[in-house]
């Protein structure tokens, strides 16, 4: 059946979700692992995973950096660090923002980034100025980068970037979120769908990450630093006697 026959519900949204998530996580399973085997070798050299989306790729980045399950030695960057730690005007901030090469910088400065550091970005689009630069420079400094978008949605897309470039462009290792171009999965009559499944998916990917990096060392004889829930009984106890261990290196509540 063709997609713009199938029926608009909620049910037929999960046959398409189910469907994209058993691709994306078929396909990008070599991706996975090259992303685990990278960011392992930071951590176990004491180095910290930074994570950067903007947009909705933000709830890429809140599922990589502090929440239970996920490591310890992660840091969210989001734009709004302009405001809240570097001191800019909150009406700097806009749907705009994302599009300018420049801000990457201030973010860069701002981050406590360490030497050994990795970084995870993600951009369904994957050529907004800001993203675009800010791996460029990521790569400059010589830090690992993994790199979550859309391949079908990229590459219908012109870079906004000066340079031309996209994300994926600049990444150790990409993984494709199988997002159709537009995100959207439900055609409407008419034009335009409902339905996106990128963060669905990029959530996948992020949590898969996760869990192949504390495989991996585990394999190594290593206790992995991993975040309890703060809403269980001595979660708040493990968790602050870990994050002690990357005193200034991370950020939370922001």
């Amino acid at each position: 059946m063709d997609a713009r026959d199938m029926p608009l519900s909620a049910d037929e949204f999960l046959t398409v979700v189910t469907a994209t998530m058993n691709r994306v996580a078929e396909s990008q399973r070599e991706a996975v692992g090259r992303a685990a085997d990278l960011i392992a070798e930071a951590v176990r050299a004491d180095g910290v995973v930074h994570a950067f989306g903007t947009g909705h790729s933000e709830a890429l980045a809140m599922e990589i950096a502090g929440r239970a399950g996920g490591l310890v030695p992660t840091n969210r960057i989001a734009l709004r660090d302009l405001v809240l730690v570097g001191g800019a005007p909150a009406d700097v901030l806009g749907p705009l923002l994302e599009r300018d090469p420049a801000v990457a910088h201030r973010l860069y400065e701002l981050a406590p980034v360490g030497p050994r550091d990795v970084f995870v970005l993600a951009s369904n689009s994957g050529v907004n100025g800001a993203m675009v630069e800010f791996a460029s420079l990521v790569r400059e400094k010589g830090h690992g980068l993994v790199a979550i978008t859309s391949a079908q949605h990229s590459g219908q897309m012109t870079s906004r970037h000066p340079s031309g470039r996209k994300l994926a462009d600049f990444a150790d290792v990409v993984l494709d979120n199988g997002a159709p171009y537009g995100d959207a999965t439900l055609p409407l009559p008419g034009g335009g769908a409902v339905g996106a499944v990128s963060s669905i998916t990029a959530a996948l990917l992020a949590q898969q990450i996760t869990v192949e990096v504390v495989a991996r060392l585990l394999a190594a004889g290593e206790r992995p630093p991993v975040y309890l829930s703060a809403n269980i009984a001595g979660g708040d106890e493990h968790n602050n006697a870990l994050e002690a261990r990357y005193a200034g290196r991370i950020r939370r509540g922001s």
